[in-house]
C-alpha cells in the first residue's frame, strides 16, 4: 500500500483571512423565525469580504436584496458596522460599501493553567487590543478573580475598550483543573473542584462562557493561525499537562461529553496502581522534572537554557516524541487531518525539535499508514487559549453556527 506523505498548507495568511471568525458556508435562510441567523449570516459576510456592496452581500448569503437592505439597517443601529466608502465606475449612483466596526464589540479571553494566567481582550475585527501575562504557580481561585478584576478595571480606566461593548469573557481551563495530581500540586488546590468558573468570574455583570483550554487553543488557531489553510486538524496543547483539540471542516468537535482529544490521559505504563499517563512524560511538568533529574532544579526560562540543560532538554524530546509517535499515528488513520499542530507554553525552539523528531518517527513507523499529516508548529502558541476562549462570546452573540437553525425552528 502507498503512503501519502501530506505536503503543507501554506502556512502565512494574510489579515484579511485572519477575521474568519467561525463559518465556512455562508447561506441564509428563508424560515419565518430565521431573522437570526439571516442577521449572522449578513454580519459574518461583510467580515469575510469587506468593503462589500449590499448587492454582493445578496449574492453571496442568497437573501433578497430588501432582506440585505433591513439587515444592514440593524447592524447601522447597533453600531456593528460601518460606511466603507462608495463603489465608483459603474452606472447609476455609486454603492455604498460595508465594513465591520472594530469597535462595535469586543471580547475578554481568560486562560488558566498551573503554571500562569493570561487575558486579553479583542475588537470586533479579532485585533489584540489588551493583553497581560502573570506566571504563577497553581493559582488559587481568588487569585484568578483578582487577577481578572484588575485587568477588567485598568482597561476601563485607561479607555482601552468600552465596556459597555464587551460581549462576554470566555474563560479557557484545563478539565478536572483541581483533580490531576501533578507535581508541586498544592493539598488545598482541590478547591477548583468545588468552584464555579463562572461564578468566579460573573462579578463585572458580563455572561461568562468556559471551554476546556486544548479546545479553546484549537478554535483560536483555527480563526487566527494555520486553520484557515488547514481546516481540519488535531491541535496538541503542551502546557503543565497536555492536551488536545479536535477541528473538522472548520468547525470544533467536543465529543459526545465534551472530553475529545483528552491525549494526556491515555496510558503508557502497565500497572494499574497510579498508573503512568502521556501527560506525566509530554508535558512542561514533565520537562521540568525531567530536568530536576538531570541536575537542573532550577533551569531559568526555557528558552535560555544552557549547552548542559539544553542537551538534557533533548533527550526530553526524544522521549516525549517516542511516546507521542503512536497516538498521532492513531490520529492520522482514524481522522485523517490536513495537519497536526503542536502548540501552548514550550518555547518554539523545542516545539520545532519535537517536530521534526515525530516526523522521523511517524515516517520510520507509519510505512503502513495510507497517508500522514505533515506535524508543525501551530501559529498561535503561547497565548492561543486565551485567544480562542475571547472568541466563545462572539460565537455565541454574532457568528452563524451549525445548531442555529435548529434552535431557531425548535
Amino acid at each position: 500500500m502507498a503512503t501519502t506523505e501530506r505536503k503543507p498548507s501554506g502556512v502565512g495568511i494574510s489579515s484579511r483571512d485572519r477575521v474568519n471568525l467561525l463559518s465556512n458556508g455562508l447561506s441564509g435562510t428563508n424560515l419565518e423565525r430565521g431573522s437570526s441567523h439571516n442577521l449572522r449570516v449578513t454580519l459574518q459576510a461583510i467580515r469575510l469580504n469587506a468593503p462589500v456592496t449590499k448587492v454582493e452581500l445578496a449574492e453571496i448569503t442568497g437573501l433578497t436584496p430588501p432582506s440585505i437592505t433591513n439587515i444592514a439597517r440593524k447592524l447601522f443601529a447597533d453600531g456593528l458596522i460601518i460606511e466603507a466608502g462608495r463603489r465608483r465606475g459603474e452606472r447609476g449612483q455609486p454603492a455604498l460599501k460595508l465594513a465591520i466596526n472594530p469597535d462595535g464589540a469586543f471580547s475578554i479571553g481568560v486562560n488558566v493553567d498551573r503554571d500562569h494566567m493570561t487575558l486579553v481582550a479583542l475588537d470586533f475585527l479579532g485585533e489584540l487590543r489588551h493583553r497581560v501575562v502573570e506566571n504563577i504557580p497553581f493559582p488559587m481561585p481568588d487569585q484568578v478573580r483578582d487577577f481578572v478584576a484588575r485587568n477588567i478595571d485598568a482597561m476601563r480606566a485607561a479607555g482601552m475598550i468600552d465596556i459597555d461593548r464587551v460581549a462576554g469573557i470566555g474563560l479557557a481551563i484545563p478539565d478536572d483543573f483541581g483533580g490531576v495530581d501533578l507535581p508541586n500540586r498544592p493539598a488545598d488546590f482541590g478547591v477548583w473542584e468545588a468552584t464555579d468558573p463562572k461564578h468566579l468570574l460573573g462579578a463585572h455583570g458580563l455572561e461568562v462562557i468556559t471551554e476546556n483550554d486544548a479546545t479553546a487553543a484549537a478554535i483560536g488557531e483555527l480563526q487566527f493561525g494555520h486553520g484557515r489553510v488547514a481546516p481540519t486538524f488535531f491541535y496538541l496543547l503542551v502546557s503543565a499537562g497536555l492536551g488536545g483539540g479536535l477541528v473538522i471542516d472548520g468547525h470544533s468537535v467536543t465529543g459526545a461529553t465534551g472530553r475529545s482529544g483528552e491525549i494526556g490521559f491515555l496510558p503508557i505504563g502497565r500497572t494499574r496502581r497510579n498508573p503512568v499517563v502521556l501527560q506525566d512524560i509530554a508535558s512542561l511538568s514533565g520537562l521540568y522534572s525531567h530536568l530536576a533529574e538531570a541536575g537542573f532544579p532550577d533551569p531559568g526560562p526555557l528558552d535560555a537554557l544552557g549547552a548542559e540543560a539544553s542537551a538534557a532538554a533533548a533527550e526530553w524530546v526524544e522521549k516525549t516524541a517516542d511516546q507521542l509517535t503512536d497516538p498521532l499515528m492513531v490520529i492520522n488513520a482514524v481522522i485523517d487531518p490536513d495537519a497536526i499542530f503542536i502548540g501552548g507554553r514550550l518555547p518554539a525552539g523545542l516545539v520545532d525539535q519535537l517536530c521534526d523528531r515525530l516526523a522521523i518517527n511517524v515516517r520510520h513507523r507509519g510505512v503502513s499508514l495510507p497517508v500522514r499529516a505533515p506535524i508543525r508548529r501551530a501559529e498561535l502558541a503561547e497565548d492561543a487559549a486565551a485567544i480562542g476562549a475571547a472568541i466563545l462570546p462572539f460565537s455565541n452573540r454574532f457568528l452563524p453556527n451549525r445548531t442555529a437553525l435548529m434552535k431557531i425552528d425548535a
